[in-house]
């Protein structure tokens, strides 16, 4: 059983996650790491500029033309942008799962607004959906809420909590279907940085109905793109990133033909089976990556990576902020004054030779952004510090 080193893991990430060499396009890097986080839409946009030319109409093109990019919940019921080949796998597999627990979450809370019989009423509700957008096209959760008015009925979750919310049985019903794969988000009626979409079934969206794969096939496609892309990876690792039982993912491990290795502390890992030769560092690279990106939060063992800087760029739910790269370790994070310049913050001072480095990843990101602030909900501790008074050094 071979040895992989922290360092080869930072080289596997520099070069497989088009970080320290660019892709070409929107597509090309959202396969460079599987898929892309789209919890922010922003973010979706800030990953490809990261790892491509593109500029934004590229980005939107890939989204709102080519298609080629396709947005739905799926793992840990967080929102992916996907390539189109891997909708099948998701949606037979963790995304089902995540319907699944939707679908019960979405009858009890029906129960709880006063329906008599919540599975007929989450039948009716759906035809009627469905049927609606068929007549009408792609419609915003707003308009669904008006036009069916069983659907704007509101519950509370987490009564008596700090977080305590109202929400609709519309957007439960909505996630439901998003996760089967019956709807997507199409285009987003709010402009690139706000979470608007306008839901339009998946079929009419990609031009055709996409079957889901059985559970096992969908697992063992995730996880062979996942280790290939992030490996390699500890069996927590990807039951973390799949959101998906141990016995899932030893079965799917297995039907990859995974290959066990040892990482640097000795800790059991897999590689993929076409992916077992050592990788070589390749040229010093930088990178300014948005919050939630796929490599900050690709693996649940970040201490290759993030050292002992967690503290300063997760927040207490596990939630990466925006974060500065050199070399495949974070370093910092970065923000935006009020007039749109990046401004990038390191955690302990700058490694040697990474300051003029990110400071022109900075500039460059500023120039791409056009004077846009994005306020990512997701700041790390360390941002958070200095928007109250820090400076960077």
């Amino acid at each position: 059983m071979r040895t992989v080193s922290d360092a080869e893991r930072r080289a596997r990430l520099g070069r497989r996650h088009a970080l320290a060499a660019p892709e070409a396009d929107a597509e090309s890097a959202t396969r460079a790491v599987v898929c892309l986080h789209g919890t922010e839409p922003a973010s979706v946009y800030l990953s490809v500029a990261a790892r491509t030319p593109s500029s934004m109409t590229d980005v939107e093109h890939a989204l709102y033309e080519d298609r080629s990019i396709v947005r739905n919940l799926a793992m840990r019921r967080t929102v992916f942008g996907f390539p189109r080949d891997l909708l099948p796998a998701a949606y037979g597999s963790a995304g089902a799962r995540v319907a699944g627990i939707q679908y019960r979450r979405l009858l009890a809370e029906a129960a709880q607004a006063g329906v008599a019989d919540p599975e007929a009423w989450a039948v009716t509700q759906t035809d009627a959906l469905l049927a609606l957008l068929a007549e009408r096209g792609p419609m915003p959760l707003a308009a669904v809420r008006r036009e069916l008015p069983e659907l704007g009925r509101t519950v509370t979750r987490s009564a008596g909590k700090s977080y305590e919310a109202q929400t609709s049985l519309a957007r439960a019903l909505l996630v439901v279907l998003d996760a089967r794969g019956v709807l997507t988000r199409g285009r987003n009626t709010a402009g690139w940085k706000t979470s608007r979409p306008a839901w339009v079934p998946v079929g009419d969206w990609v031009g055709a109905p996409v079957e889901p794969l059985a559970e096992q096939e969908g697992y063992a496609e995730l996880v062979s793109r996942w280790l290939l892309r992030f490996g390699p990876g500890t069996e927590d690792d990807v039951v973390w990133w799949l959101g998906a039982t141990k016995a899932a993912v030893r079965r799917a491990l297995a039907d990859v033909g995974a290959v066990a290795v040892a990482l640097e502390d000795g800790t059991p890992a897999w590689l993929h089976p076409d992916d077992t030769d050592e990788v070589d560092a390749p040229e010093a690279w930088a990178a300014l990556l948005p919050s939630l990106d796929p490599t900050t939060m690709g693996w649940k063992g970040r201490g290759f990576y993030l050292g002992e800087h967690a503290e300063h760029i997760f927040d207490r739910n596990g939630n990466g902020g925006p974060t500065a790269w050199w070399n495949g370790r974070i370093v910092g994070g970065w923000t935006q004054d009020d007039d749109g310049r990046v401004v990038v913050v390191p955690v302990d001072g700058w490694p040697r030779g990474a300051k003029r480095v990110l400071e022109d990843r900075a500039e460059e990101l500023t120039a791409w952004l056009g004077g846009d602030v994005v306020r990512s909900i997701y700041q790390s501790p360390l941002i958070r510090s200095y928007a109250a008074g820090g400076s960077p050094t």
